[in-house]
């Protein structure tokens, strides 16, 4: 079982925390098998808000391992000024390096990113934070490398990723949970948390998985999740729409209306994707690839592949 913890800093902005909260409780909900857990500076702390929030156990008992997350959430700025003068910090710093040490993947929310940058993590790496303190963050970490146009960083091999907060903290729980699990299962967890808009920023913001889902017709999800995971086969319309209760010509028409796209276009750009995803598998023939992505034969997969 993997371990989610979230440091709560005193004066926390709430949405940093419970949005990337709120995304794995539902990943759970679906199945993963995560457990979730608080800790902090002190037993209570306030946030933005003014809202209290007790019972919270102390950082330096918690030690995360591989596989395991470490979320940071972000808080008003003025903490990072008492945080050069009180040393209570330097303990949370130090930690904060050894999760990463002992395996842990490191997740910054917003301005939680300076916690990350002193203790020593970004250094020559991608990064970036809330735009309004970035240039704060550029000038106080030289070493490295903030960019303010992108929602989050990161990938598994670095095992640290940042994120430009509020919102976006559940746009990387969510582009975790797909690395994680997969595409569909990303978007189960977004749909509980009604987020039918997915972004991204490593993984491409125009993929097919992400796109086409800005809307709230339960048949045509419900289509849309069957075909991601049956590639494979092979579905007359009349079968589609039988599958969602509905009839041929209104299972036309209304996919159009929700999608923007004809049925036959969302399927082949499935298929499409799914391709080029395992022409990275070593070994495999493009006959194999045709057939588990649904092609007639690798003829039609090689020319669609040159057409686009």
């Amino acid at each position: 079982m993997a371990r989610v913890v979230f440091f709560v800093p005193p004066e926390l902005h709430m949405l940093d925390l419970s949005g990337p909260t709120q995304a794995y409780l539902a990943a759970i909900q679906l199945g993963a098998d995560y457990e979730l857990s608080h800790c902090s500076l002190r037993e209570e702390i306030e946030d933005s808000a003014g809202l209290h929030i007790g019972r919270l156990q102390h950082y330096s008992a918690v030690k995360l391992a591989v596989g395991d997350y470490l979320f940071l959430p972000g808080f008003r700025s003025r903490i990072l000024q008492q945080q050069q003068a009180d040393k209570e910090w330097d303990g949370v710093y130090e930690w904060i390096r050894n999760q990463h040490a002992a395996g842990a993947t490191i997740c910054s929310v917003c301005i939680g990113a300076f916690l990350v940058a002193k203790a020593g993590l970004l250094d020559g790496r991608k990064c970036t934070t809330h735009w309004s303190v970035v240039p704060q963050l550029k000038k106080g970490f030289p070493k490295a490398t903030v960019v303010d146009d992108v929602l989050f960083t990161g990938d598994p091999g670095s095992a640290i990723y940042t994120s430009a907060g509020i919102s976006s903290g559940i746009d990387l729980a969510l582009h975790l949970l797909e690395e994680a699990h997969g595409p569909l299962f990303a978007h189960k967890v977004a749909r509980d948390l009604v987020v039918y808009l997915r972004r991204g920023h490593d993984h491409p913001q125009d993929s097919v998985y992400l796109n086409y889902r800005n809307h709230l017709h339960r048949g045509i999800h419900q289509l849309q999740d069957w075909l991601i995971g049956h590639l494979d086969h092979r579905l007359t319309i009349d079968d589609m729409a039988e599958m969602v209760s509905m009839s041929p010509r209104n299972l036309t028409r209304t996919f159009k209306h929700q999608t923007g796209i004809s049925v036959h276009q969302y399927l082949t750009l499935l298929r499409l994707e799914q391709a080029k995803n395992l022409r990275h598998t070593p070994g495999i023939t493009m006959r194999d690839i045709a057939q588990q992505c649904g092609f007639s034969n690798e003829r039609q997969l090689q020319r669609i592949l040159k057409e686009r």
